[in-house]
């Protein structure tokens, strides 16, 4: 309940905000015309065209009315075969989106990472936390293509790579997920890292297997195996209540069941850097030309074309069931 209250008091300051300022820049404006000042009629056009930005993100956010959209997010990617090339591919995808949250004032924290054998990583599991995190990331989820020259290829040849991106929000401690004890493994492991003072020397890092469903945890971040095993425990329950809304908006019989091979056929969003620039959203067929700034975090408007395709889709589904 204090969420949501607080949530919505942040949704009513930021409107508020936009209101106040576009006032004072349309009033810059004016004054700026008036005085025949042009750099600052620039100025004030800028600072509209920020405010248009910033309000049509506030209009995509009006739409995270999903039970867990307010909440923090947990993102695993994993890198698909071929080996040091889909590895690099998927440390890239790490940095694109620890990028993205920080230029929203999130906080990323790194949970578990296996790393590559020459370059890149295997796997990571990132801790999103902010307001609406868990809205703006579940379209996220899928299969990611990248197409470039090879870094790694000394005859220069084009290479095609993938990853997988797997979303699911934390939940607090209201929601009640029941876990057998028995139907759980607990296997202890020495946490992995490049060297230096962080790298752990005991077998603290705990990874746990839901039995049943075949989910498995890992979690490394502390030198504690007592609050590793929380953290682990808390994200094993956040999958398996993903699963639960995933049946409720009938997205899916159960998680798993959306998960798909990381390969061809399968991806939800390709990013060309050879033989021309190109970054395409396969379900939405939104576009840009400019890959650099994407894989530099720039992903407001391929989430907001997502969220929008998703919510009309549910609301369509809905009319339907209604009809």
């Amino acid at each position: 309940m204090l969420r949501e209250r607080t949530r919505l008091a942040t949704q009513t300051d930021a409107v508020r905000a936009i209101e106040r300022d576009t006032e004072d820049a349309v009033m810059l404006a004016e004054l700026a015309e008036a005085e025949g000042d042009q750099a600052l009629v620039a100025e004030a056009e800028a600072a509209l065209k920020r405010l248009a930005e910033d309000a049509k993100r506030r209009e995509i956010e009006s739409l995270l009315s999903g039970e867990a959209d307010a909440n923090d997010a947990y993102m695993e990617i994993n890198a698909g075969a071929g080996g040091t090339e889909a590895q690099d591919w998927a440390e890239m995808l790490m940095r694109m989106y620890t990028r993205w949250a920080e230029q929203h004032g999130y906080k990323v924290a790194m949970l578990d990472q296996s790393e590559g054998e020459q370059a890149g990583i295997k796997s990571v599991t990132l801790q999103i936390t902010g307001m609406n995190a868990y809205g703006w990331l579940k379209t996220e989820a899928g299969v990611h293509r990248l197409v470039r020259i090879s870094p790694f290829d000394a005859n220069a040849r084009r290479q095609t790579s993938f990853a997988s991106v797997w979303v699911y929000p934390v939940v607090d401690d209201t929601i009640e997920i029941e876990i057998d004890p028995s139907d759980l493994k607990v296997d202890t492991y020495r946490a992995s890292g490049a060297g230096g003072q962080h790298v752990n020397k005991t077998e603290s890092a705990i990874r746990i297997t839901h039995i049943p469903s075949g989910i498995i945890v890992a979690c490394q971040t502390d030198r504690s195996q007592h609050r590793n095993r929380a953290t682990a425990m808390a994200m094993l329950k956040a999958r398996m209540y993903e699963a639960e809304l995933q049946r409720r908006e009938a997205a899916s019989a159960a998680t798993e069941s959306t998960k798909r091979d990381i390969g061809w056929g399968h991806q939800i969003r390709s990013y060309v850097l050879a033989p021309y620039q190109l970054v395409k959203d396969l379900r939405t067929n939104w576009e840009s030309g400019n890959p650099d700034s994407v894989l530099n975090g720039n992903l407001d408007e391929f989430m907001a074309a997502s969220l929008a395709a998703r919510v009309g889709a549910t609301r369509s589904e809905a009319s339907a069931q209604a009809g």
